[in-house]
């Protein structure tokens, strides 16, 4: 069975939104990358988390061709396909509908820097694509355009998506958009918000990157 760990940690990864309630019911999808294949291993579309074997995942290459699985693939296929592309540097990526990014979403307002947690996503704000209707190519190229160089990428109306080297690495960025989305929410509910500016921003990503421990 083709990338068996990676199929593995899809369903982990899977169960773990469920868990955590950062999606709900078959809501989202979770992939992993192998960039020495070319080869990506895609949670099925439709099938309960919970439900989900490691041989129901299915492996696809980067242009979407089904190579190994006899599951259809998540309809964001292309989505995840989309980012591989444009930032070689994921390996991971996790797409949900959680509460407080997907508010932001819906507000059409961007993720700010408005705690040092969100270092997570990168050094800025996690900005919007702009919408488009799920599962097309249009929110394939919008959400490949808007990312940037940060971790995670807001859909308009939609949710979010977090990536980084591996499924652990994106669903701990997501964790943290989520709970930042939360932050900004309940700023904007209160009327005043106070976002980091580039000088407060710069000296947290410093302290950020020497954080926890290191070989």
């Amino acid at each position: 069975m083709l990338m068996e760990e990676a199929r593995r940690a899809v369903v982990r990864y899977g169960c773990l939104l469920l868990e955590k309630k950062l999606t709900q019911g078959t809501a989202g999808n979770v992939s992993a990358f192998d960039p020495a294949t070319g080869l990506l291993a895609i949670s099925p579309s439709g099938i309960p988390y919970e439900a989900t074997r490691p041989e129901d995942v299915v492996i696809c290459d980067i242009d979407g061709n089904v190579v190994e699985g006899d599951r259809k693939p998540s309809s964001e296929l292309g989505l995840h396909a989309a980012l591989y592309r444009v930032r070689p540097d994921f390996g991971g990526i996790v797409h949900a509908h959680s509460m407080y990014a997907t508010t932001l979403a819906c507000m059409r307002e961007p993720l700010r820097p408005l705690h040092f947690a969100l270092l997570s996503a990168g050094e800025g704000e996690v900005p919007l694509a702009d919408y488009a209707t799920f599962g097309t190519a249009e929110l394939a190229n919008a959400a490949a355009r808007a990312i940037g160089q940060m971790n995670a990428v807001l859909l308009q109306n939609h949710g979010i998506l977090a990536a980084g080297k591996d499924i652990a690495k994106a669903f701990q960025v997501l964790e943290d958009c989520e709970w930042c989305a939360e932050v900004q929410w309940r700023c904007m509910c209160a009327g005043k918000m106070a976002v980091l500016d580039a000088d407060q921003l710069a000296d947290a990503a410093r302290m950020y990157r020497g954080y926890g421990q290191k070989k």
